[in-house]
């Protein structure tokens, strides 16, 4: 395990880190998860072995600090991880990044061109304001205190034990800032800014998830859009193979 420290306070994010041939392929999470149990899996497939894999843990996630000062919008959390690329030497990387984690991927390589060759998104958020239905926006609707004293506990009961697993080690205060701060978006949005990314970019859509809103204008920016058979939100579970084959530009 490597750290580096991110704020003021000394707060420190986390990854663990797989060595290997570059660019490094750099692993980032979703709301509530943790990267190593969403990816580990699929780095350790023989079509991606060999390259070094860094496995990050936002702030509020994971292995990662959780200071209470933190605003954990979606460009805090990409500065926290261009901190832990620079203490890491990494440039130019791949990022795969799930859900959240693609929108903070999208923002980290619109702030800092120099840390991104490649995104590989998994059903990133891409818009402000997602329906009422989409896990960040239920829990954004709480109020912070709320959230924290009485509905985090009743949240885990509702996600499903997958989901419950990996949330239960994230701050509760830090979920919410965070549900709040991809449900906010980012400046300029999160798709806008992926339509005009120079490097590229392939956004994988689980079949079961249903068509992708705005996937024309997508693809007619250059983001190669693929729809994956048999997989929900969690494409790197329910169709490992296709979810390698698409990180290993083989698909």
């Amino acid at each position: 395990m490597k750290q580096a420290v991110f704020d003021s306070e000394g707060s420190r994010i986390r990854w663990t880190e797989a060595p290997g041939t570059e660019p490094a392929r750099v692993y980032l999470h979703g709301l509530g998860s943790m990267s190593a149990v969403y990816h580990a899996h699929i780095a350790a497939r023989a079509e991606l072995a060999g390259r070094r894999s860094l496995f990050v843990d936002l702030p509020g996630h994971g292995l990662s600090d959780r200071p209470g000062t933190f605003g954990y919008t979606l460009e805090g959390h990409a500065d926290a991880v261009a901190v832990a690329l620079d203490q890491a030497g990494v440039r130019g990387a791949e990022l795969i990044a799930h859900s959240m984690g693609g929108a903070v991927a999208i923002v980290l390589a619109h702030r800092r061109p120099d840390l991104a060759s490649r995104l590989i998104l998994t059903e990133a958020n891409l818009d402000a304001f997602p329906p009422l239905t989409a896990a960040s926006s239920g829990i954004a609707a709480y109020e912070e205190d709320d959230f924290v004293d009485e509905q985090h506990a009743r949240v885990l009961q509702t996600v499903g034990p997958l989901w419950a697993a990996t949330m239960r080690l994230a701050d509760p205060r830090a979920l919410h800032r965070s549900a709040v701060g991809l449900r906010r978006g980012s400046e300029p949005v999160m798709r806008t800014i992926l339509e005009k990314l120079p490097v590229e970019r392939v956004y994988l859509q689980g079949e079961l998830s249903g068509e992708l809103e705005g996937r024309e204008s997508l693809e007619a920016a250059g983001v190669r859009v693929v729809t994956v058979l048999g997989a929900g939100h969690n494409v790197m579970f329910d169709n490992p193979d296709a979810f390698a084959a698409a990180v290993a530009g083989t698909d």
